[in-house]
């Protein structure tokens, strides 16, 4: 059942975050406004507001600022990376790459790799792994992982309360210049179908209470499991932890769990404030802590994609990061830049009238 992606040798050792950056749009739907629609205003909310992405908002357009955000931390030029990665489960095409434009906007191309990776919400620490094995086989200095979504729930659905618009960009590149560098990451993955939609399907389907202790509890907890038994560590090791954010208690309960108290994870727990954000969950929670971090703080980041699967990483902060923090807006200052709107104004900016 468990399978480990990446070796704890030399290759992971030599490579860091270079640079980070985070996009959260400014629209914001209550809780409370999609209940009054569909309960009457009767029952809570799992988290009290989420982002929504605007009109001449998607995947590509949010992936180009965040990526930006990350190379102005980084310093480099984007002719420099060798490898543009975007995860997401809900690109804008079908049949057509949110990779290639990216990297186009950013002035990545021609001479670069480009693809698309799709896992759920574990598509973006895909690119991470992918990005890793690039750059520490030596194929290339740098490479861009960016987890972005534009998730949707059904109308009414449960989903709809938490699904949210957002996501990350990590530049990889040596772990000497790195912000944090990788010691370690592993995968933990099974066939669990808790969550899925068939091509041609506006919203998604899922198995209600099947999606907690069979599936997210399961492999994110196993994941993080494994690898601190791996590298030989325990909660108290790590100064901060980021887990796959649904809502708010999920990611609480498995840190719990594996032995982190809430200070370890108050810090990358932005599912309260802008909800679900898929692929760019557990990401943009990192950029969060690194916003805050200090050079020698370890952590731990597990992310979490239905279908099933987690992936498990271990960093190290480093001397560089607090230099880089004022060169892109901060995680939380996105997080602050809010404009409410109501129910009505989010159907017609996620397209939820259908002929």
């Amino acid at each position: 059942m468990a399978n480990t992606i990446m070796s704890f040798g030399d290759s992971e050792s030599q490579v860091g975050i270079v640079g980070y950056g985070a996009y959260v749009p400014r629209y914001r739907l209550p809780g409370s406004e999609i209940a009054r629609i569909w309960t009457g205003g009767r029952g809570g909310s799992p988290v009290r507001e989420k982002a929504v992405a605007g009109l001449d908002e998607d995947v590509i357009t949010m992936s180009i600022e965040a990526a930006r955000n990350a190379i102005a931390r980084a310093r480099i030029k984007a002719e420099e990376i060798c490898a543009v990665w975007v995860g997401s489960e809900s690109h804008p095409y079908a049949v057509k790459p949110s990779s290639t434009v990216v990297a186009e906007s950013l002035g990545a191309t021609p001479a670069v790799l480009a693809a698309d990776l799709e896992f759920a919400c574990k598509a973006g620490t895909e690119a991470v792994q992918a990005s890793i094995g690039i750059i520490g086989s030596g194929m290339g200095r740098y490479t861009l992982a960016i987890g972005m979504d534009t998730a949707q729930g059904r109308p009414g659905d449960e989903l709809e309360y938490t699904a949210a618009s957002g996501g990350a960009a990590f530049l990889l590149g040596p772990a000497e210049l790195a912000c944090a560098r990788f010691l370690g990451s592993t995968s933990f993955v099974t066939d669990t179908p808790d969550f899925w939609r068939r091509e041609g399907q506006p919203y998604p389907s899922h198995g209600d209470r099947f999606t907690g202790e069979p599936a997210y509890f399961h492999h994110s907890i196993n994941a993080g499991r494994m690898l601190m038994e791996r590298m030989g560590t325990q909660a108290g090791d790590y100064a901060w932890a980021v887990f796959h954010q649904p809502n708010v208690k999920f990611p609480q309960r498995a840190a719990g769990s594996l032995g982190f108290s809430p200070d370890q994870v108050s810090a990358g727990l932005l599912a309260g404030d802008i909800g679900n954000t898929y692929s760019g969950s557990c990401m943009l929670g990192l950029t969060a802590i690194l916003d805050v971090a200090e050079p020698g703080d370890r952590i731990l980041m597990v992310s979490y994609g239905s279908g099933a699967g987690s992936d498990a990483f271990d960093l190290e902060v480093t001397e560089r990061l607090p230099g880089m923090r004022a060169r892109a807006p901060a995680t939380r200052d996105y997080i602050a830049r809010r404009s409410e709107i109501d129910y009505a104004t989010y159907t017609r900016f996620r397209g939820k009238l259908r002929n």
